[in-house]
Parts: structure tokens; sequence; C-alpha cells
């Protein structure tokens, strides 16, 4: 065995976020460009301009978003298995979205007839704006807490549906991660591109700095004053045996606070996504598009942290049986596939992003309306 069970369900906790870190700045960008498409390209060569940004790129930024899901499916299948049913219309809804996006690069410039293009751009923008959304709004209601609970026999029931995760606080999140991954998107387009496209690419990205900026801080804000949290008051070890049930949970005021008290290190995590939108804000004002790029990552790596750590030790709080609520601590999978895993992951994980980087280098161009002109038939 390489660690101790307590120390793997800490170092899957962080994994999981590392995963969902990395895709959010791999495929954020994809969704970002795509649900911002109208936007930046006014005519049809500067739309193709956009989705060819993107479009070299987006297939293995897809990994990290299959990586992350399956890691959360074998680390934790206690939360995938309450997720998905909790919030099964919601993932149906993004995963219908996200097929607009591979048939749609490949289709849309294969007829150069407009209503077809048009149609095709529609769905590229749905590709984008869905699933950014509903990414943030499920965020939201973890924050809230989730309508379920475990029976005698640890089977998760689900009293909910999706209109019920419209709710105001959980439509903020779902702000919050929309302007996020489309400001991303504008960076990558403005790092991209030349000509207007780069101009209005410029343009967006900081003007969503400022948006993401203001919804982020309006979420905390809220947070603090309006949301109760969550607390433990007694649990097993945290070695022991996964049972959700066997520990003691109380909601309490303030309670999502305080692990900012408890270890001071964690108000990095808030303080790197206000840096990073400051920095995207003033960096791409000042033509400095790569610098951009790495605040922008800085700023979702910071507000996705803030979120996790939030919430810290739990996962998946239940609003209806606090008791039956999950945790890093009772939710994880055996020591066993916890260990097999960890190695899996620290030979994979480095030769993926590798591999990503160096496809990143060896495709690297910009695109300009002169360059899809040029290459009409092998571009998208």
């Amino acid at each position: 065995m390489l660690f101790d069970y307590e120390t793997l369900k800490l170092l899957w906790w962080v994994l999981v976020g590392v995963l969902l870190i990395g895709f959010a700045i791999t495929d954020g960008f994809d969704m970002g460009a795509c649900a911002l498409l109208p936007l930046i390209g006014k005519t049809d060569d500067e739309r193709r301009v956009v989705i060819n940004t993107v479009g070299p790129h987006w297939e293995g930024n897809q990994v990290w978003f299959i990586t992350a899901g399956g890691a959360l499916f074998a680390a934790w299948p206690a939360v995938y298995a309450a997720a998905f049913s909790g919030f099964y219309w919601a993932m149906l809804l993004v995963l219908f979205a996200l097929f607009f996006r591979p048939v749609g690069f490949d289709y849309r410039s294969k007829l150069a007839n407009t209503k077809w293009r048009r149609a095709w751009d529609w769905g590229l923008i749905a590709g984008g704006v869905v699933p950014s959304l509903v990414f943030g709004v499920a965020f939201g209601n973890l924050l809230l807490g989730v309508p379920f609970q475990h029976d005698e026999f640890m089977r998760p029931s689900y009293d909910g549906n999706l209109f019920g995760l419209l709710n105001p606080f959980g439509l903020l999140c779902g702000v919050v991660s929309l302007a996020m991954l489309s400001m991303h998107g504008a960076v990558w387009i403005n790092l991209r591109s030349h000509g207007e496209v780069e101009r209005r690419a410029k343009g967006y990205a900081q003007l969503l700095a400022l948006v993401t900026l203001a919804a982020f801080a309006l979420a905390g804000i809220w947070l603090s004053m309006g949301i109760d949290g969550y607390k433990i008051l007694s649990q097993p070890e945290l070695g022991a045996l996964p049972n959700p049930l066997a520990k003691e949970v109380v909601i309490a005021e303030g309670a999502w606070l305080a692990n900012y008290s408890l270890y001071p290190l964690t108000m990095l995590a808030p303080i790197s996504g206000f840096i990073g939108l400051i920095g995207v804000f003033l960096l791409a004002g000042r033509n400095k598009p790569g610098w951009a790029f790495l605040f922008s990552s800085l700023a979702l790596a910071g507000i996705i942290a803030t979120a996790g750590v939030s919430m810290f030790p739990f996962v998946m709080p239940s609003s209806l049986s606090p008791n039956s609520s999950l945790t890093l601590w009772d939710a994880a999978s055996s020591h066993l596939t916890l260990n097999v895993m960890a190695i899996a992951a620290f030979i994979f994980v480095p030769i993926i992003l590798a591999y990503t980087l160096w496809c990143y280098r060896a495709l690297w161009s910009k695109i300009s309306v002169d360059y899809i002109q040029e290459n009409d038939y092998s571009s998208y």
C-alpha cells in the first residue's frame, strides 16, 4: 500500500479538484469561445476564425472532462450515484448540448449555405452556454444542500426536479460560471487571432472579467450573510470504512466560512480568484494576451478552489437529512481502489499533461480572416 486510508481520501479530494480545474482551464475556453461566437464573429469568415482558434484542441481538451467524470465514479461512487440521480436531467441537458460541438465543428462549413451555417452556429452557441451555466448552477445547489437522503440500506433517494435547481443563488453561481468561462474563451481568442476578431475579443475579455468579479463578490457576500452551511458534530475515525449515516451533522450559520478561520492559508483561493480577474482586465487592455491567459487560468483555479475549500470536507450536503450528507471521508471507495487509482494517476496524468502541452506547441498559430479565405476547404 502506498498511503494510509485517511491520506488517500484527502489525496483524492485534491486530485478531483485538480481534474476539475484542468477541465475548466482547457475545455473552458472551448465553451467560452462558442458562447461568444455571434458577438465576436460578425461575418461568416470571422466566426470561422473563432471556431478555428479552438478547432485543433477541443477534442484533446475533452480528455479532462472524461477523466474527471471517471475519477468521480471510481473515487467517490456514493457521490456519483447520488449526484447523477439528483442532477439527472441537468446532466442530460449538458450532454445533449455538448453533442452539438463535434458535429457542428465538422459539418458547419461543409456547405456554403447561410441558413445551414447559422443553424450550426446556434448549436455551437448552445454547446458553449448550456454546460457553462449548468455547471455553475450545480455548484450553487451543492452549497445550498441537495434534497436527497439515504435509507437504512444506503440507497439514495432524491426529492427534487430540474426546475428546483433554478433558484436565485444557483442561477447567480451559473452566471459566475458562464461569465468566467466566456472571459477565458475571449482571452484565448484574443491570443490566437488577428484583426477585428482579436480587437473584439480583447474588449469582451475585459468586460467579462468585470462581470465575473462582480458576480463572484456578490456570491461570496450572499454566502456569508444569507446561506447556512453544514457542520460535523461527530463522526468515526477518518480512516474508518465509509458509512455516511454514522456521523452527526447540523446546519449552522456561517459554517461555510469556518475553514477560512481554521486554516488561514485557504484565503489564497478567493484572493487568487480576484487577482486573476483583475489581471485579465489590466493585461488584456495592454495587449498582453499571453499573460492575460495565465491570469484567466489563475482566476478559474481560484474560483473553483474557493467552492471546494468552503465546503470541505463536504462533497454533497443533504438538505433533507443532514446526516446523509456525503463527505470525502465517508463517500470514498475502498483502500485498495484508491491506491490503485493513485498509482495510475501518478503515471498517466503527467503523460496526458505533457502530451497536451506538446499538442498546443505543435499546432500553435494565429488565425485571421485572410488565413480562412486562403484555406477555405481545410479549415473548420
